[in-house]
Parts: C-alpha cells; sequence; structure tokens
C-alpha cells in the first residue's frame, strides 16, 4: 500500500492587475478588478513530508506562515519540507503574495490527496481582501473580472473570464530599486484615500463590460487598450496623493511608457501599487521593436524591460508519483 504522492510541484504565473472597477462601494459590493496572467515571472514550490517542518528559498518566511497556518487548519499531524525553487518579484504589483500562498496550499492539499479550496485558502491565508483577480488567476488564467467583496466574508467571486489573444504581446517594464506599498502600509493607504466618485466607479464598469471584455473577444488591441489606459488614468489620478502626486510610482517606468506609446502600445498603465507598469501590443516582432527603443533611452537603463505573452492557464500541480512504502 501506498501512502500517496512523494511530492507536489505547483508553478504559477504572476499577474496583471489592470485595475479596480469600483472603489466607491455604494452598491454594497466593492472592489471588483480585471486581471491577467503572464509569462515570464513565476512562482515554483515543491512539498514533501518531511520528519520536521523545514521551508527553504526565496520568501521562505513568509511561505512557513502559511504552512503553519494551513497544518493548523487542515489539522495536519505531518510535517511538510517546502522548497521555494522560484518566486514571483514581491512587492512589484506582480501577485507574489496571493500566488505564493495558493501554491503552498495546495501543495500541501494534494500532497494529502485533499479536494483543492483555492478560494477558501486565500482567505484564510490573509489574501484576496480586496482584489480576487489573483485568486481567479491561480485557477484558469487568461483575463478574469472578479465581482468586488460584499458582506460575506468569502474572496470576491470570478465573474468572467475570457483568453488573452495568442499573437497578442504585453510589454513588462520593472524597476528592481523600487518596491510598492504593502501590508500594513497598504492598509492605511487605503484608509488615507478620500471617498471614490460613485460617477468615475459606473463609468470604469462601463468601459470594462461594454468596451474592453467585447475588444478582448474581437482582438481589437485599440479599443482594449483605450478602455484600459482610461481607466488606469481615473485610478491614478486617484491614488496619485500617495504616489508623489503622480500616476506611476516609479518615474521611470512612466518615461518608459510615455515612449512606448508614442511609438504605437496601447494600454499603458500601472499594475496595483507598482512599481510595475505594462502596455499592450499586436505582436512579438512589435514589442521587440518597442523593447529596443526604450531600452536605448536614458531614463531607461536601469528598469527590466520585457516582452510576455498573456497566459490562457492557471496554476500548474505535478504530481512525484513515486510511492512512499508503508513504514
Amino acid at each position: 500500500m501506498n501512502r500517496g504522492p512523494a511530492s507536489v510541484t505547483t508553478t504559477v504565473p504572476a499577474r496583471l492587475h489592470l485595475g479596480f472597477l469600483d472603489l466607491n462601494g455604494e452598491t454594497g459590493r466593492k472592489f471588483g478588478s480585471i486581471g491577467v496572467a503572464v509569462s515570464g515571472l513565476r512562482t515554483r514550490v515543491t512539498v514533501s513530508t518531511a520528519a520536521r517542518t523545514h521551508v527553504s528559498g526565496p520568501e521562505a518566511q513568509r511561505a512557513a506562515r502559511y504552512v503553519e497556518r494551513l497544518q493548523e487548519h487542515l489539522g495536519l499531524g505531518a510535517a511538510h519540507h517546502v522548497h521555494i525553487d522560484e518566486a514571483i518579484p514581491s512587492h512589484a504589483g506582480l501577485g507574489s503574495g496571493t500566488q505564493l500562498a495558493l501554491a503552498v496550499a495546495a501543495g500541501i492539499r494534494r500532497l494529502h490527496t485533499m479536494p483543492l479550496d483555492i478560494r477558501g485558502d486565500a482567505f484564510r491565508l490573509g489574501r484576496g481582501r480586496r482584489s480576487g483577480v489573483g485568486i481567479g488567476l491561480f485557477d484558469t488564467g487568461g483575463v478574469v473580472v472578479d465581482g468586488g467583496r460584499g458582506e460575506a466574508m468569502a474572496a470576491a467571486p470570478i465573474v468572467s473570464r475570457i483568453p488573452f489573444p495568442d499573437a497578442w504581446r504585453i510589454v513588462l517594464v520593472l524597476d528592481p530599486g523600487r518596491t510598492g506599498v504593502h501590508g500594513d502600509d497598504e492598509t492605511a493607504a487605503f484608509a488615507r484615500l478620500p471617498p471614490f466618485r460613485g460617477a468615475d466607479a459606473a463609468h470604469i464598469c462601463r468601459l470594462v463590460l461594454m468596451q474592453a471584455l467585447p475588444a478582448l473577444v474581437e482582438a481589437d488591441i485599440a479599443a482594449f487598450g483605450g478602455a484600459i489606459k482610461e481607466m488606469q488614468q481615473l485610478l491614478g489620478a486617484h491614488f496619485a496623493p500617495l504616489q508623489g502626486g503622480e500616476p506611476f510610482s516609479s518615474p521611470d517606468v512612466a518615461a518608459a511608457l510615455d515612449l512606448i506609446e508614442g511609438e504605437g502600445a496601447h494600454g499603458i498603465g500601472q499594475s496595483s501599487w507598482g512599481p510595475t507598469g505594462f502596455a499592450f501590443v499586436r505582436s512579438q516582432d512589435e514589442a521587440e521593436r518597442l523593447i529596443g527603443l526604450a531600452r536605448s533611452h536614458p531614463r531607461c537603463r536601469g528598469l527590466d524591460i520585457r516582452a510576455c505573452k498573456g497566459l490562457n492557464r492557471g496554476a500548474d500541480i505535478a504530481i512525484d508519483a513515486t510511492a512512499l512504502p508503508e513504514p
């Protein structure tokens, strides 16, 4: 007889948070958001049983807290070895915390042949308190929209999922010298923000439902990018007082995006609190052309500028079926 798999390796891509739908909340639901899974940046976690619990690799301290909470919640007497082979850059607007938490949870559950509980585990581990797109993207990839938080103590439900066009590319602009607002500072920042105008929230919802999502289905990059940019402008103006009066937290990222937009990129914006910025282009060739222009600019020399695909799949959970014999 077998105990089950020897180990489980979960690989999950980074995500871009393209913006909140409703920061006003007058309807009874608040936040709501749209996001996309991206290639090239990922978290990869391997979980196995062990004589004592040990967590290693990048983000080990953060992951150890998730392991402890999951073991307690699931009532597991077994100890675990958790190794983080790769980690999405933290506090860069790429969803590192949620994807790490869900990768750890998925590995532990599959190791013990338990069903996944993606939304439940995310909330138990302190993720998805505002945006639910990281949770949805872990499950399905693509472009997802969550319906915001209501009164229920649960992660926001996913209300739409659309594939990202295969030919399109996303130009990512990362600033390794900066980090975005996070943790307690993020909570305090939201508390300091003025009320968001209901009319602006309504307009953003209209932009997403009546322009961005149909344009995505029709592969109309100009219409999609136009909707994302307008939404980002409204949100950027709202968050600007907490970002030095600017819609982007990194002036160098802003300069890079301004340059490539002038050369034909669409839908420029900042993911979450940044500093990561993004833009959409029609093809790999177009992405390479714009990246070459940006990298040659003096303001962009300290930036990490790369082309990514939008990934239409969620996390990959690989089970090592090597049997562990009963003692």
